[in-house]
């Protein structure tokens, strides 16, 4: 399975994700009600994120290259998420398409800031695009969650989303300061993939059919594997073997404290 969602396929992706966020916001009878899987969030905040975050991701695109994200938006001129349902929609759609303008005038592989510098992923248009997917898939399953019926993740964002986390939350080149460690992942959509831990840092590749398992292997739909990744669910879920204690301290380990 490839490892990268090419550049068209994630901006169809994300328009398709905006949809469904919207839609579940729609449905909400009430939006002050907090979200359990974002326990500082009501509903309405998390639909101000949503909007304040990709007008943020389209400034970042715009701007290119940089060792700094361009400066925020001050808080008196940020804009609100209006109270009027249909108002909201539009407020989050414009924020979405003023995104997917920058990304498409930008192209796959200008180079932008990103928050991962020390990452496997690169610093690019393209690989913000990727992220976006994700972000719009867990988002909308915080709002399912809030109204009592989580659904799983689309399986066309699922499936590139346990690599794309990986490569762009998990790997680095700061050295595993742990026992060096290997964790498999395996998904039942198909795809698998090598975590490797030690002194060079934390790389993801494709696992090789005829490799021998890794110290740790995870297997299940590359749904839960994402929901798990973003702390989301627990990986009690999860089909388990071998030793876990690589993937606990992988979750808790910061590689730029």
């Amino acid at each position: 399975m490839p490892i990268i969602l090419e550049f068209p396929e994630a901006l169809r992706l994300i328009e398709a994700g905006s949809a469904r966020f919207r839609a579940a916001i729609a449905s909400v009878p009430d939006l002050d009600v907090q979200v359990p899987t974002c326990p500082d969030w009501t509903l309405r905040e998390l639909a101000q994120h949503l909007g304040d975050g990709r007008r943020r991701q389209a400034a970042i695109v715009a701007a290119g290259p940089g060792a700094e994200p361009p400066a925020k938006t001050s808080p008196t001129g940020a804009p609100t998420a209006p109270r009027d349902r249909e108002a909201l929609d539009a407020w989050l759609d414009e924020a979405t398409q003023s995104m997917l303008a920058a990304m498409r005038e930008a192209g796959p592989d200008r180079g932008c800031w990103t928050w991962w510098g020390t990452s496997q992923a690169p610093q690019t248009s393209g690989a913000i695009a990727r992220h976006q997917v994700q972000e719009f898939a867990v988002h909308t399953y915080d709002v399912q969650v809030t109204l009592g019926s989580p659904q799983p993740l689309p399986t066309e964002v699922a499936v590139y989303g346990v690599p794309q986390f990986l490569t762009m939350v998990s790997a680095t080149t700061v050295p595993w300061p742990f026992k060096p460690a290997t964790i498999d992942l395996h998904i039942t959509e198909g795809g698998s993939w090598r975590v490797s831990l030690n002194a060079d840092g934390v790389r993801c590749d494709d696992l090789a059919a005829d490799a021998e398992p890794g110290d740790m292997v995870m297997r299940g739909s590359a749904s839960d594997m994402v929901l798990y990744f973003y702390d989301r669910i627990s990986y009690n879920g999860l089909e388990i073997s071998g030793d876990t204690e690589p993937m606990d301290q992988l979750a808790v380990w910061d590689p730029d404290a």
